[in-house]
């Protein structure tokens, strides 16, 4: 871990902050499941961008006054009779070496010294992650919102989301590496997965060669819950049920993704259970990678993000005329009803707006096109991940094959 790389990321934004004003962000506490059990711990995506912690219940701190700044952290105190039962909580000398913030207080203290700040330094601006994409889908930022404007009407609340959806849409090395280890281990699970599927077996018995890659590369958390879709299945876009029997003839498709430094993978492909492709199959299956590699040439800096999908709907509509699929382009629509690309980093569908703005230099996204025939139980989407370059895109995933042919041919032996 670049305890560097947090600090930096803290600098940029501070840079964006306004003078006399605070930042606030929140770890965030994996919620109770049942009884005392809870469901797993992940942290908030932006407080772990710009402090490198990822333990539960702790706050950050952030405060702009004179064009100078502090910073603290508010974390648990040690409770020897709790850490029997639950293992203890992180120590400040961890803090610091993660984080590199040397000020260190206790979240029993929090209250009062948010108060004496705002009063003593003259607080007018409050800055919080007050992302919201559902309504009264709102966290503890949401809250402490509300809760602020109150006791201090006078302070005027910003949302900070969009300005770190910004930072954290061009990766560095240190980000870069991290993407390409998941994407390694995500390929040793697919391969794993490719090596052992036959006719007969269930999704989930297919996909647990996935996970078990996974777990002997020591990664506990997937980027996302992986989807398994034989035959129909594959044509409903977040299939997650997993639970079909796989039929002689079958396409399966398998989007997954491992997690590695917290930075996700996100990889589809799909192959035939028996391991030989139909005509039809292939026929299909081609258009799609076609699609992709059209996709892939179009990258590069100041492409609006909108293109690519543009990019590919223009190859469906020449391609699907040709075979009788459709006759109108408006009924490209029907086959195919995603988009063909979105961000990739801290978060699968990383922080921002997609198919909005400019592709920049050290975008990570992905390129995933697909075709679904609900009538001919056909359903086929090949993902790989990318980087923007100067002159470009490198794919990041390149080595995990994708051609018909390689994949017959891996599945043979």
């Amino acid at each position: 871990m670049d305890k560097s790389f947090f600090k930096k990321n803290r600098e940029k934004l501070y840079s964006s902050m306004k003078d006399d004003s605070v930042c606030i962000l929140f770890a965030g506490k994996a919620p109770v499941k049942k009884g005392d059990e809870r469901y797993p711990f992940s942290p908030d995506s932006n407080f772990y961008y710009f402090t490198g912690i990822d333990k539960e219940n702790i706050i950050a701190v952030f405060v702009k006054k004179n064009s100078a700044m502090s910073e603290t952290l508010f974390i648990e105190r040690s409770d020897r009779k709790k850490a029997k039962w639950v293992g203890n909580v992180i120590s400040e000398k961890e803090c610091r070496k993660r984080s590199a913030i040397k000020e260190i207080e206790y979240l029993s203290e929090f209250k009062e010294k948010i108060s004496n700040i705002i009063f003593e330094k003259n607080i007018h601006f409050l800055y919080l992650d007050l992302e919201n994409r559902y309504f009264e889908g709102g966290g503890i930022s949401h809250r402490f919102a509300k809760k602020i404007k109150e006791e201090y009407p006078h302070i005027n609340i910003e949302n900070i989301y969009y300005d770190t959806a910004k930072l954290r849409s061009v990766k560095n090395t240190y980000e870069e590496d991290n993407i390409r280890k998941a994407i390694e281990i995500t390929k040793n699970g697919i391969y794993s997965m490719m090596k052992n599927s036959k006719p007969g077996m269930y999704e989930y018995e297919i996909e647990a060669y996935f996970d078990f890659e996974l777990k002997k590369n020591g990664v506990r958390e997937k980027a996302f819950e992986s989807i398994a879709a034989s035959g129909k299945n594959a044509t409903t876009l977040h299939y997650s049920e997993n639970n079909s029997k796989t039929e002689d003839g079958d396409l399966i498709l398998f989007d997954v993704g491992a997690k590695y430094g917290h930075y996700s993978a996100d990889i589809t492909r799909t192959f035939p259970v028996n391991g030989k492709f139909t005509k039809r199959q292939r026929e299909i299956y081609d258009i799609v990678l076609e699609g992709q590699k059209k996709v892939k040439e179009a990258i590069k800096p100041g492409i609006p993000f909108k293109r690519l999908n543009e990019v590919l709907t223009e190859h469906y509509e020449t391609e699907l005329k040709k075979i009788g699929l459709i006759k109108d382009k408006k009924e490209v629509r029907k086959y195919y009803y995603h988009g063909v690309s979105h961000l990739l980093g801290l978060e699968t569908h990383d922080a921002g707006r997609h198919n909005e703005g400019e592709l920049k230099v050290g975008m990570v996204l992905t390129v995933e096109p697909g075709l679904y025939i609900e009538e001919e139980n056909i359903g086929i989407r090949i993902e790989d991940d990318v980087i923007v370059r100067e002159n470009g895109c490198e794919v990041l995933s390149e080595d995990i094959i994708r051609s018909a042919d390689d994949i017959e041919e891996f599945m043979a032996k």
